[in-house]
Formats: C-alpha cells, sequence, structure tokens
C-alpha cells in the first residue's frame, strides 16, 4: 500500500516523533510504500529518518498546501497519515483531497487551546470539552510559543473549532488509550470514527535485565517541561531518606528551572541531568537502574516511555494522570500516586529502593504484562488492517457514490 506520512517535524523531538519513524519504518519493512510531507528539521537523530523517509517534501512557508498537493500528485498514496498537524489550510486540503486520512492522535493539541488539558497557574487537569470556558475563565487564548522570539501566541477558539470540525472529516482517528477516546467523544467525534491502536515501542531483541544493584539508581526518561513535573519530582525526591542516585535524561525549556531547583532542594550531589541521549543510550541507563520514575502532572495521553521502563523489568513510580492508568497498574506492576501528591510519590521510591526483591517481581510482572498487552506486531497490525477497511470503503464509495 502506498502510505503518505505528514507531520509538522522531521527528525527526533519527543515521543510522537518516535512513533511516527518506528512505525514507517516497520511498515516499509513490510512492503508498503512509505511517503513523508513535513515540517521543519529538528536538528537530532535526522539520519535515521533519511533512511526511512527517502521519498519526502517539506513544507514551505509560502504555500503549504500547493506542496501538500504536489506530493500527493507526486507519491499518489492510496492513503494518507497524518500525525502532528495544526496548519488549518492544510487540515481542510487533506479533508477534500479524496484521499482516505487517518490521524494519529498523540496529545491534546487537536481539542484544547493551551494544548496539555490542565490550567498553567493552577496546574487543575481540564475534564471539559472545546467551549466558551476555554476563553473565560480557563484565559487559553493566550498560550505559550516556544518557537518564536515573543514567549505568547494568540490562540482563537473559533479557529480551535474549525479545525475540531475539520478532523471530523477524516475517516479515523487513532488513539492509544481510552482515556483519549473518551477525549475525542467528548468533542463530538463519532465512535465508529474511534479506533485503539496504541504505539507500543518496537522491541528489536530481548531487553536486557535491569541490574537493581545497590546504587538506588532512579532513571527519568522524557522532556523536561513543565508539564511533565520534573520540578515535583525533584520535590518528592527531596522527601526519600534513603541513598540514592537520579538521572534525568532529557531536554526542554523547563531543564534551567528545575536545575536551580535541584540546586535549591540539596539534591545536586544526587541528581544528574544528562540532556537528550539516543535510544540506545537511554537503555544503557534503564539496564543500571533499580526502578523507573514518570512525573507528568498534565493527563498523559499514554506515555510510552514508561512502557519502554517496563521492557527492561524495572517497576515505573508515576502519579495518576491521564491514561498512565490503563498501562501502569497500581500495586502490581508499579505504584501510581495520587495527582501532585509528593509524600506518597517519595513513599512508593523508597518501597522500591529498600526492597530490591519487591521491585524486581513487580519489574518481571510488568515485563511479562507488556509483552503480553502491548505488543508491536499486534499494533503494526491494526493498523495495516485499519488502513485495509478504509480504502476499500473509500473505494466502494467512489464506485457507488
Amino acid at each position: 500500500m502506498r502510505l503518505l506520512f505528514v507531520h509538522d517535524r522531521f527528525g527526533a523531538l519527543a515521543g510522537a516523533e518516535v512513533n511516527v519513524l518506528l512505525t514507517a519504518t516497520e511498515l516499509q519493512r513490510r512492503g508498503h510504500n512509505i511517503s513523508l510531507v513535513h515540517g521543519p528539521c529538528t536538528g537530532k537523530d535526522e539520519q535515521a529518518w533519511r533512511d526511512t523517509f527517502q521519498r519526502r517534501l517539506e513544507f514551505t512557508s509560502s504555500d503549504p498546501v500547493a506542496l501538500l498537493r504536489s506530493a500527493i500528485e507526486a507519491f499518489s498514496p492510496e492513503a494518507i497519515f497524518v500525525h502532528k498537524m495544526s496548519d488549518l489550510d492544510v487540515i481542510e486540503a487533506l479533508s477534500t483531497c479524496g484521499v482516505p486520512v487517518a490521524r494519529m492522535v498523540h496529545d491534546h493539541d487537536l481539542y484544547c487551546m493551551r494544548g496539555y488539558k490542565y490550567h498553567y497557574f493552577s496546574r487543575q487537569i481540564c475534564t471539559r470539552a472545546a467551549s466558551p470556558f476555554c476563553i473565560f475563565p480557563c484565559g487559553a487564548s493566550l498560550a505559550r510559543d516556544p518557537h518564536s522570539r515573543f514567549p505568547l501566541r494568540w490562540v482563537g477558539y473559533l479557529d480551535k473549532r474549525r479545525e475540531i470540525e475539520l478532523n471530523r472529516r477524516f475517516a479515523r482517528m487513532i488513539v492509544a488509550t481510552d482515556y483519549m477516546r473518551d477525549e475525542l467523544l467528548r468533542n463530538g467525534f463519532l465512535p465508529a470514527q474511534i479506533e485503539t491502536h496504541a504505539p507500543v515501542p518496537m522491541v528489536a531483541d530481548k531487553k536486557e535485565p535491569s541490574s537493581f544493584d545497590a546504587r538506588n539508581r532512579i532513571v527519568y526518561a522524557g522532556q523536561i517541561v513543565r508539564g511533565k513535573g520534573v520540578d515535583i519530582l525533584l520535590e518528592a525526591l527531596a522527601l526519600v531518606t534513603v541513598p540514592f542516585e537520579c538521572v534525568i535524561l532529557g531536554d526542554g525549556n523547563h531543564r534551567a528551572y528545575c536545575e536551580r531547583l535541584s540546586r535549591t532542594l540539596g539534591l545536586a550531589d544526587r541528581v544528574k541531568f544528562a540532556g537528550f541521549v539516543s535510544q540506545e543510550k537511554v537503555a544503557g541507563f534503564y539496564r543500571d537502574a533499580s526502578l523507573a520514575v514518570m512525573s507528568s502532572v498534565w493527563p498523559e495521553p499514554f506515555g510510552a516511555v514508561g512502557l519502554e521502563a517496563m521492557r527492561h523489568g524495572l517497576p515505573v513510580v508515576a502519579f495518576d494522570a491521564g491514561g498512565i492508568r490503563e498501562w501502569l497498574i497500581d500495586g502490581v506492576t508499579g505504584y501510581l500516586a495520587p495527582w501532585m501528591d509528593c509524600a506518597r510519590y517519595a513513599a512508593c521510591v523508597e518501597i522500591f529502593l529498600k526492597d530490591k526483591a519487591l521491585a524486581r517481581e513487580m519489574g518481571a510482572r510488568g515485563r511479562q504484562w507488556v509483552d503480553q498487552r502491548f505488543n508491536f506486531e499486534n499494533y503494526i497490525r491494526g493498523l495495516e488492517e485499519m488502513f485495509t477497511r478504509v480504502t476499500s470503503a473509500s473505494l466502494a464509495e467512489t464506485v457507488h457514490p
């Protein structure tokens, strides 16, 4: 099958980019013809993207719609696989291009004007659909702009409503969790339009189990942005009374603040900020760890990084936010601390550091659970079957309008 991927970045950045590359690489290995239309380059691990997406075009700021149409004409896709894309003109062009479109919903950008479904100041998680409430009292019309010199940007409520309406025209909306499915239903998408295909990490070989050695290493892997709650993680670690070392893998606009906070909390000798590292190097840190931590205080759509840690036989400690509870079973494969409860979070960390036998037991249980429940082979097969259905339905509509 000829599949055209559409994404707003080229290269490594976060979980969405990991999913795009792994999915495209595997689909291509299975004989599908893969092409890509993309936004700006990230400057990270771009060679792997070039190897997979040998047929690609980059959006131009002058006329992205014309470029999209050129790509469709040049690549002749049977289906289009949209990932992150917010340009309304491009979305409208996709919705009327005559090729069936499926969209992977990686996060909350589609239906949340802030993009992360929680209030910036209070950090309270939002449970509403997009509505005038987003304007007042939420005040989401002003949002951060990390890609501009000016720190804020204007977000129009009517533009957001239009974006939702345009996406409702797509053949399928793909989500990873029931939590995300409920968010789409809340915003008016039809149940038959939504399919759940969890974008699990690919397992190239059997992961080497973690050592659980005496260093009591704790690993955090992910972006260092405010929603990921690294500052809250540090506050929780400051309450841990047993010796430990924590390595924080990743980068982001909240890193400098978190580094200062780490020093203020007296954690500088126990917490190391290692910056962005490749997936292969992340695996090396997992092999020498005793547990993995997730500290997201925004409602995680999925949280695939936790699954990757569990594949290494590590128990996971996380806050109960969003879709995390659908793969992290409290007291079985790790611990879910109540949202923003630093004391409980620290207590959960201490349990694993003090009782390595329990950590190994839960880690092994989590590894088995992930291998059975979240299987990359099943994920890819599910996507193939979904694309076969939507292309067949599109062909039938063409023959019998």
